[in-house]
């Protein structure tokens, strides 16, 4: 009876660790069980470079939204697929930035609120954006002195 207590109790242990791993694993990675919930919106860049499917969309420095896909358009841009949460409103107006976190850290895109009374409906498209800075590119121009 006592091996029994004894084995239970080890398995029980177990069992809860098991568990507490998997919540871990799953908040620590920002991993979406369901997926975002939210509205689509698409934006058109000429450079996505860094940009993909998981990167974060802020309003100044609030996580609103995802990004859902990337693909060419047919005049050889980027289109990148938003999911936003729906209790977020983009006015006509507002601009979209391919931003850098830190020096070299991760992309993501910020929304640059507008001032319109209009906003932008499910399946609608973001008018303005600001493609990603290349740094690569200003570097080789200020070294070739083409700057």
């Amino acid at each position: 009876m006592r091996k029994f207590d004894l084995e239970l109790a080890v398995g029980i242990f177990v069992l809860i660790g098991i568990i507490a791993l998997g919540y871990l694993s799953v908040e620590l990675g920002r991993l979406e069980m369901i997926g975002v919930r939210g509205y689509t919106v698409y934006a058109e860049f000429e450079r996505a470079g860094g940009i993909k499917p998981g990167s974060v969309v802020e309003i100044a420095g609030v996580e609103v939204g995802k990004v859902k896909s990337i693909r060419l358009n047919e005049d050889y841009q980027a289109l990148v697929e938003l999911t936003i949460r729906y209790d977020v409103e983009l006015q006509e107006d507002a601009i979209a930035s391919i931003k850098t976190k830190g020096l070299i850290g991760e992309r993501y895109i910020q929304i640059t609120p507008g001032g319109s009374d209009r906003i932008i409906p499910d399946g609608g498209r973001l008018r303005e954006t600001e493609s990603a800075i290349d740094i690569e590119e200003i570097i080789s121009k200020f070294i070739f002195g083409r700057v």
